[in-house]
């Protein structure tokens, strides 16, 4: 089974490319039984795409571009998103596992109650996208992508890494974050850095995290004081 290791942080991708395997091509990710199977699905311009109570399991996502994303109670299991526009798209209540988003823009998106298990955001842009209550229960990656502005609440990211990403003015919330890999990042206007207590870095982003603190905290330096 394939797997990709950013820092310590080893991510298992969803395996798509097994002998034997054969992805049907489908119309439409709705099914009344409530689970679409061994799929590919692209190529598609959507005014919306609305699932619910849905699982979807092993399968490609591809091309995809939907003005409105609304995902609440599904499942994903070994599925692969790639070059998909899901702007703005709200995903609650939801449990990923072995899921790629690779080269997407979900920017703006809100994701709550949203369990993540051997999840990897590659080259994403989730620029204004807030994450609350999301909860890591097996390994997370944000791997290159753009989190401008990017607001986390709530969070458990413990088995998480954010690997040469822009996290500018992105902000961490109370939550859980003993263990977060952010290594090979700018740390330099983070916000919440007083919530970022045991995360991981290097030496070198020492003065990082204290200029970005010194700029929370909005103090004044006394030799820009006037003397007079």
């Amino acid at each position: 089974m394939d797997s990709l290791t950013f820092g310590r942080v080893t991510v298992t991708l969803p395996h798509l490319n097994e002998p034997g395997l054969y992805l049907s091509n489908v119309t439409t990710l709705d099914s009344a039984r409530g689970m679409v199977q061994d799929f590919q699905y692209g190529d598609a311009e959507l005014r919306a795409l609305d699932l619910a109570e849905t699982r979807l399991i092993t399968g490609r996502i591809s091309n995809v571009r939907a003005d409105r994303v609304q995902l609440d109670q599904v499942r994903l299991d070994s599925v692969e998103f790639d070059s998909c526009d899901l702007a703005a798209a709200r995903i609650t209540d939801s449990k990923l596992s072995r899921v790629v988003f690779r080269n997407c823009k979900i920017m703006g998106a809100g994701l709550n109650g949203v369990t993540l298990d051997n999840v990897l955001f590659d080259n994403c842009k989730l620029d204004y996208t807030t994450f609350e209550q999301i909860r890591a229960t097996g390994p997370v990656a944000f791997s290159k992508c753009g989190l401008t502005e990017a607001s986390f609440t709530g969070c458990d990211l413990g088995g998480a890494v954010l690997d040469t990403c822009v996290l500018r003015l992105t902000e961490f919330g109370r939550g859980k974050y003993q263990g977060l890999d952010l290594r090979h990042n700018d740390l330099t206007t983070l916000r919440g850095v007083a919530n970022l207590g045991k995360v991981l870095i290097d030496r070198t982003q020492q003065a990082e995290l204290a200029e970005a603190l010194v700029a929370e905290l909005d103090v004044t330096f006394a030799d820009t004081l006037d003397d007079r």
